[in-house]
């Protein structure tokens, strides 16, 4: 074993450059990091120096602090649960469902049947607190369900405490999940979203957030970690995503700065195994939003952590930082757009840290960490734990 703690920050949605098959996802010269770039002051000289701009054009660059590469994707989707599949060593071959356009009504009155209540929205929505400022008094005062859809395989359901009790919310969601595992109507994630507050002053609990995925159609490295008596510790939307398989800790947040705090938590205690950090900011409110100013800050806003957390591994740490899929700001519409992912391996043992080969999947990454726990080796993807020197 070259490690004993692994941490995987997963920067939601942070392509660099345009896939091999972009055209075929209607994603032709999406670039996410290179489009921020290009139209802000982007300052980020922390990750800089760990080799991240670089993976942009995958220059070289031999005064980097890390190991640096892309990886292409491989998987069907240009979404989460297939990108984080793909990165714990499996490939589905689910197409989850999307309703761009809303919901189709036997959907909807399905709903309405199992719930007793009705239904409003049923339009797709970047923002969720947008949609209740729309809605969330007319939800209050009769009782009904805010149903929307973001630009992701979700349908997610919303309702103020006041008038529709979380335990009972939870309830209608179970009933939809189940609702949804029909084929044409399989969505990736139902999503329960609590609200609370006054008319005009409406507040999302994101405390009270609840997904409800599907299980993942094959093991992942995650299971052999944990059957084989290692720590596997998700923050964020990680637990969800592989709906608890493999997860032997989970730890929710409400946004990304409490991931990273939650994160620098963990960093202070003694396992071994890995730690999954997911940083949803990125895709949820700046990505779908096309919020080009937005992204650049939260980029910003990480980079003023890097140093604390780099201060915090052990020699025998190893942190990766990657994505899952892209979500250019500033692309058309405010759909994911297929892309080559960033791949940054450091650690303080390393000697001479540079560019590393182009990885031909995301499945490198779980093969890594399969390769250095002494796992079975994964369905996809090659290790490059011999490189890390």
């Amino acid at each position: 074993m070259k490690f004993k703690r692994i941490f995987l920050m997963i920067l939601d949605s942070l392509g660099v450059g345009e896939a091999d098959d972009a055209s075929k996802y209607n994603s032709k010269g999406a670039n996410t990091l290179g489009h921020i770039l290009e139209q802000t002051d982007l300052f980020i000289p922390n990750l800089k120096k760990i080799g991240l701009l670089n993976t942009i054009n995958m220059d070289e660059n031999e005064n980097v602090d890390a190991y640096y590469t892309i990886a292409k994707p491989n998987n069907i989707g240009k979404d989460s649960l297939n990108g984080h599949y793909e990165m714990m060593g499996i490939l589905s071959d689910t197409v989850f469902k999307t309703f761009n356009e809303g919901f189709p009504n036997e959907i909807l009155d399905s709903i309405e049947n199992i719930t007793g209540r009705r239904i409003i929205g049923n339009k797709p929505c970047g923002n969720s607190i947008d949609i209740i400022n729309e809605l969330g008094e007319l939800e209050l005062n009769y009782g009904s369900l805010i149903v929307y859809t973001s630009a992701d395989s979700d349908l997610q359901v919303a309702a103020h405490e006041d008038a529709v009790p979380i335990a009972t919310l939870y309830e209608y969601c179970e009933k939809i999940r189940a609702l949804t595992m029909r084929e044409d109507w399989k969505v990736a994630r139902v999503i329960a979203r609590p609200f609370t507050g006054k008319v005009g002053h409406f507040r999302l609990i994101n405390a009270g957030r609840k997904d409800y995925s599907i299980k993942p159609p094959k093991r992942t490295i995650l299971n052999s970690l944990s059957e084989n008596k290692y720590n596997v510790i998700g923050i964020g939307k990680v637990n969800d995503i592989f709906d608890k398989e493999g997860i032997n800790k989970s730890i929710k947040i409400s946004d990304n700065m409490e991931a990273i705090n939650k994160l620098l938590d963990i960093m202070d205690k003694k396992f071994t195994g890995l730690c999954m950090v997911n940083l949803n900011d990125f895709d949820s409110n700046y990505g779908h939003n096309r919020d080009v100013e937005g992204y650049q800050k939260a980029l910003e806003e990480l980079d003023v952590e890097i140093p604390i957390i780099l201060n915090k591994l052990e020699m025998d740490d190893l942190l990766i930082i990657t994505a899952d899929h892209g979500n250019d700001p500033t692309f058309e519409g405010n759909y994911h757009t297929r892309e080559n992912v960033p791949v940054i391996f450091y650690s303080r043992s390393f000697f001479t840290p540079k560019k590393l080969p182009e990885l031909s999947s995301l499945g490198a990454i779980g093969a890594t960490i399969a390769d250095n726990f002494n796992l079975e080796k994964t369905e996809i993807g090659i290790s490059v734990l011999d490189e890390l020197e």
